[in-house]
């Protein structure tokens, strides 16, 4: 966050995108907290940065839909981690979470853009 930037201006993430990119970033190989903040962080160039107050429960929120496991291993620097894989569950949201971001996404854009996306081949509805 930009030193002047206060909290309250923090742009706000729809929920589950946290999830979509944990999913996103433990796809090709397990990895642990850290590396997974870091992962997201290099692939966004340092846009999306992930608060430990925000990672940690969403890795547990993960694991207890069994969409990941944890298992303990050793960090890049020999000490003690949790390293979190993605399961048959997991990437089948992921395939789904990803599919519906970019289909929103592109409809966001476009509206911005003011274009016309019509014919539509799914219609997304707004929840509160």
């Amino acid at each position: 966050m930009p030193r002047n930037q206060t909290s309250d201006e923090r742009p706000e993430i729809p929920p589950g995108t946290l999830d979509l990119l944990i999913l996103r970033s433990i796809s090709g190989e397990p990895l642990h907290g850290y590396a997974i903040a870091r992962w997201i962080k290099e692939r966004s160039d340092a846009t999306l940065l992930v608060e430990e107050g925000s990672l940690y429960p969403a890795l547990h929120r993960l694991v207890r839909l069994k969409h990941v496991t944890a298992e303990w291993g050793a960090s890049e620097n020999n000490r003690k981690a949790r390293f979190y894989r993605i399961t048959p569950a997991g990437r089948k949201r992921l395939a789904s979470d990803a599919d519906l971001w970019k289909r929103v996404s592109s409809a966001v854009t476009a509206v911005l853009d003011g274009r016309d996306l019509r014919p539509s081949s799914g219609r997304i509805a707004w929840a509160n």
